[in-house]
């Protein structure tokens, strides 16, 4: 017969146990949330590039082309060494986190205050996408100016955070501007396109590539180069070196990121192509909502799937652990018990040895009276 304690012990253990699973419960997300705070305006534009390319100036063409067309944009500025801006920036890196105290503060170059403050900012970044959704409505684009060193933006963690941040909650397209000049080498050129590669793989959004500076080179040849790789193979043929001989290689393993990859010519100076630049961006957020959402969606849900596997599997330990103790008190080892025996050892030993000390005086002491004594007898 079981006793009647033991049987309210194992009730109370039952009753415990539905109750954290009532309150976890509580506390999960369904897939569908995020889904339903998604906004389909405004569009994101994250400007990215190599040092040089004209990132900056190129947006201050996005930000006036805007205000002529009398669409509404917002610019966020997330290059905090830059030393001025040709315009105005609603949400600046600056004015939260100084580049130069971050460099003295934790003794860094200018890369890694670079990326220091970076990080720093991306810590509440949830309060810039807050301040952008209440203003969604009344917003088209949205700009992001990136720093001059791309790598800090686009193979940092803070990068990363900043850009799902975005696409989790708005049409986000990538525009990587090339320096159109400096890529009429192929050599050039070809680097230019797989980095503009691993970008489109690495964020896994929309990706436009804008060919600056076209009012000194017209990107008709890169255009081309694309289009056709044997044209790129005749243009590379005079450069017998190794380097030409990867990127006639690379020319074919990139034929199918040149077919779905929208590109455009554009002149930060002149203004030149910034309408086709636009339609560009608008196919690219159609294509955001009709492809990428629903890859996004479809990793969110993997997630939280995992974190709900994980919840469940604490939950079963822990009602393993619970029934294991019968309702009983479970005593925590703090290692506090084991160091105060630890240090009455250590008190002991030091009174052995204080004993031994003595002791051992003691013996030298009756020493020097037997060498006195004998002393005095041979005298």
């Amino acid at each position: 017969m079981d006793h009647p304690m033991e049987s309210s012990a194992e009730e109370n253990i039952v009753e415990e146990s539905h109750k954290l699973i009532d309150s976890l419960d509580k506390l999960r997300v369904s897939a569908g949330t995020s889904s339903s705070n998604f906004k389909k305006k405004p569009v994101i534009i994250i400007v990215v590039g190599m040092a040089g390319s004209g990132k900056t100036s190129f947006l201050h063409r996005l930000v006036c082309q805007t205000f002529d067309a009398n669409k509404r944009g917002y610019v966020l500025n997330l290059d905090p060494a830059v030393m001025s801006l040709p315009f105005g920036a609603n949400i600046d890196i600056r004015d939260t986190v100084k580049y130069k105290e971050v460099m003295k503060q934790y003794n860094l170059g200018p890369n890694g205050g670079i990326m220091t403050s970076l990080n720093l900012f991306a810590t509440k970044f949830d309060e810039v996408v807050s301040v952008i959704e209440k203003r969604a409505d009344q917003l088209d684009y949205v700009f992001v100016d990136t720093p001059g060193q791309i790598e800090i933006f686009t193979w940092s963690a803070s990068g990363a955070i900043i850009t799902e941040a975005f696409a989790s909650t708005f049409p986000t397209v990538v525009t990587y501007v090339v320096d159109t000049p400096r890529s009429t080498s192929p050599i050039t050129f070809m680097s230019n396109m797989l980095y503009a590669c691993s970008i489109l793989y690495k964020t896994r959004l929309p990706l436009v590539l804008a060919f600056n500076k076209t009012d000194v080179a017209d990107h008709k040849f890169a255009v081309e180069w694309m289009d056709d790789f044997e044209v790129f193979q005749a243009a590379i043929q005079s450069d017998e070196s190794y380097t030409s001989t990867l990127a006639n290689s690379l020319s074919l393993s990139l034929y199918e990121f040149y077919r779905n990859i929208r590109s455009v010519g554009v002149s930060a100076i002149t203004g030149a192509g910034m309408d086709y630049f636009f339609k560009a961006i608008e196919s690219s957020a159609d294509e955001y909502m009709q492809t990428y959402k629903a890859d996004l969606d479809k990793r969110k849900a993997e997630k939280e799937q995992l974190e709900e596997e994980r919840r469940e599997k604490e939950m079963e330990k822990l009602k393993k652990d619970m029934e294991s103790s019968q309702g009983g008190t479970v005593v925590l080892n703090t290692g506090l018990k084991d160091r105060d025996a630890a240090e009455k050892m250590m008190v002991e030993d030091d009174d052995d040895e204080d004993f031994k000390i003595e002791e051992d005086s003691d013996d030298a002491i009756d020493e020097d009276e037997e060498d006195e004594e004998m002393n005095r007898f041979y005298v």
